[in-house]
């Protein structure tokens, strides 16, 4: 393998911008697809923590080294306690300890619906219960404005003059 870390060499095969456009689509595709079946796997028993080096979890789910890599990249931040991504080899040992309405949460908010839709939600959360975390996930990347004051109402300072006549002026 090359000095460089795990997680850099994965990065740039798959954020490659010189890489033909149409092979980094199909490249997605198969990796998504790839981690969908991982997901499949782990969320059948979502309580067992499924540990290992990054090279056993890879043979574990027929998967090769990098593309382990980039899974583990990808579940980090839906873990009870993060992995070192940044600095693992093959033989890190890695935990897949995750928590659940946080992974939830986080395929919601990449619009994974291939993953927040797998049919293995049902047996840990109520219909309800994925409802409410979607809509929790979604509301959380929702800018609300304040009311804008105009330039005839009262002045917000509590003056009791208009805006205009007060804090509006230039």
């Amino acid at each position: 393998m090359s000095d460089k870390a795990l997680l850099d060499q994965w990065r740039d095969i798959a954020y490659d911008q010189e890489a033909d456009r149409s092979r980094l689509q199909k490249f997605w595709a198969t990796y998504f697809n790839i981690e969908k079946g991982i997901y499949e796997q782990l969320l059948t028993d979502p309580d067992t923590v499924v540990t290992g080096t990054v090279k056993e979890l890879a043979e574990k789910y027929g998967q090769e080294v990098l593309t382990m890599v980039g899974f583990l990249d990808g579940i980090n931040d839906s873990l009870k306690t993060p992995n070192p991504i940044e600095t693992m080899d093959e033989n890190t040992v890695v935990s897949l300890e995750f928590d659940k309405e946080l992974l939830y949460k986080n395929m919601v908010d990449a619009k994974a619906d291939w993953l927040y839709e797998l049919p293995q939600w049902n047996d840990i959360f109520t219909a309800e219960k994925r409802k409410e975390l979607y809509l929790e996930q979604k509301k959380s990347g929702t800018i609300v404005k304040g009311h804008k004051v105009g330039r005839n109402d009262p002045c917000p300072c509590g003056s009791g003059k208009k805006y205009k006549h007060c804090c509006g002026r230039n």
